[in-house]
């Protein structure tokens, strides 16, 4: 009875693992994304701020009527004066350390892919050289169980920023100078403190683009990724050679790094529907190869196809910021880099455990159940991501 611990406590293992990494409750990538566009001038400041509207129906209980998860024009027009409260105390834009006061002048519902969001437009006075503007983001600031984060892209007096708001760091901060007003230049934004006013002018070879919050966003796409997280472990799962692991980690690497800046640079453009569904094939196929298959030869060749599809799915959270082409060589190598970070460390973790498995003597049919297990997960995506 005894010599079946082992084995029953390494599947309970996988089976956590296969778990942990199931979407809640049916979405492969369980966090919320705002999209944030700031525009200043000498006249005015403009700001449109556009969530899925799912996020809308989560945190206005009761806005959907007829509980479709659909918002709907009549829901809209009916919880009107909910949707200007939810966002002006969600969103506030600071002059120093007074709030400055919105007028929200149109709200809208979009649809890109198969995702629908509502974009809310709002002015805010002008801002002149000399002060300290404060952008904060307070939506799902105490809710732990929501990865939710802000995609900012300013233009300041026609110069061009990025920022991610993300966690605990939900202020971004900017000095408005003369030399941005006269020469269209602009300072480093900070999410974390304000810039000293004594700060005439931006330090020279300054960049706009924060490196640090794309790094962290990578690494919570990743984290939050589940479905790219269970086709690695599908890749690993069955016993290789050291040579094939680096090989099929390798290849993945690469692959998703180039379609993923293909994406984000426009050069290849596909629908997300099939992206999302091909990705949960993948899941599947590889699984299934774990299955049957009697030797697991040229792993790397297929891990590289099917990657180029993940990267696709890993570049949607970019192309929404429409980051200008001078700045998006930095956000794209640091976003890629927050993914391999996580990816490499996971493997780490990964390896010692799978290679205690092997030494099991009923460790063939682990890797069958598991597998098993990791090919239901992906068909459930699957139909959804085709038929719902």
């Amino acid at each position: 009875m005894n010599r079946h611990i082992p084995i029953i406590s390494t599947l309970l293992s996988l089976l956590l693992v296969a778990f942990i990494f199931s979407p809640k409750p049916a979405e492969a990538h369980s966090y919320s994304a705002g999209y944030t566009k700031i525009t200043m001038d000498s006249k005015k400041t403009q700001l449109l701020f556009t969530l899925d509207t799912l996020s809308i129906i989560e945190l206005i209980p009761g806005i959907d009527a007829n509980k479709n998860f659909v918002l709907e024009k009549s829901e809209i027009k009916k919880n009107q004066h909910h949707l200007n409260e939810l966002i002006e105390e969600g969103l506030t834009l600071d002059k120093g350390n007074k709030e400055q006061t919105p007028k929200i002048t149109a709200m809208k519902l979009v649809k890109k892919e198969n995702k629908e969001y509502l974009s809310t437009y709002m002015t805010f006075p002008a801002f002149s050289p000399g002060e300290t503007v404060e952008f904060n983001d307070g939506f799902y600031y105490n809710d732990t169980g929501t990865n939710y984060v802000d995609l900012i892209t300013a233009s300041i007096y026609g110069e061009s920023s990025e920022g991610v708001l993300q966690g605990k760091d939900r202020t971004w901060t900017f000095l408005v100078t003369e030399v941005q007003q006269e020469q269209g230049q602009t300072t480093q934004p900070d999410a974390t403190k304000v810039q000293p006013k004594s700060a005439a002018k931006p330090a020279e070879k300054a960049t706009s683009t924060s490196w640090f919050s794309f790094f962290k966003l990578g690494m919570l796409h990743i984290l939050t990724g589940y479905d790219h997280l269970l086709f690695l472990l599908a890749l690993l799962l069955r016993k290789q050679t050291f040579k094939q692991y680096a090989a099929i980690v390798t290849s993945f690497t690469i692959a998703h790094s180039i379609s993923l800046s293909l994406a984000v640079l426009g050069w290849v453009t596909l629908p997300s529907r099939f992206v999302e569904a091909a990705i949960a094939f993948s899941i599947c196929y590889v699984a299934l190869e774990n299955i049957f298959r009697k030797e697991i030869r040229f792993r790397w060749s297929l891990t590289f196809l099917f990657g180029l599809i993940h990267g696709l799915g890993f570049a949607a959270v970019l192309k929404e910021m429409a980051i200008p082409k001078s700045h998006l060589a930095v956000a794209l190598l640091n976003f890629n880099l927050g993914i391999e970070a996580v990816q490499l460390s996971i493997v780490l973790l990964l390896l010692p455990l799978l290679s205690y498995l092997y030494k099991l003597r009923h460790s063939g049919k682990i890797v069958i159940y598991g597998s098993y297990a990791i090919v239901a997960l992906g068909a459930i995506w699957l139909f959804e991501r085709i038929f719902l």
